[in-house]
């Protein structure tokens, strides 16, 4: 996510461990949002699978290959 300001976050496992890290960055929200309600985007064939919040640890498995994935929470009443 976009964060404002300044972060302290000790890198040294980063460095020991020689992780890569590939940052991103979100772009214009009002566009982007305006074209979703208008429907001009087709999103749904972007997602490539779906599961319940109790196999996350498997959804996120299956992430580090998928363009993407979303992990679904029960809202139905009384849970």
């Amino acid at each position: 996510s976009t964060f404002h300001g300044r972060s302290q976050v000790d890198l040294s496992r980063l460095v020991v461990n020689e992780v890569s890290v590939i940052g991103s960055r979100c772009g214009p929200f009002e566009a982007a949002l305006r074209l979703l309600a208008r429907r001009l985007v087709e999103v749904e064939p972007l997602i490539e699978a779906r599961y319940p919040l109790d196999e996350g640890e498997a959804a996120m498995a299956r992430a580090t290959k998928s363009l993407k994935v979303l992990i679904e929470m029960d809202t139905s009443p009384g849970r």
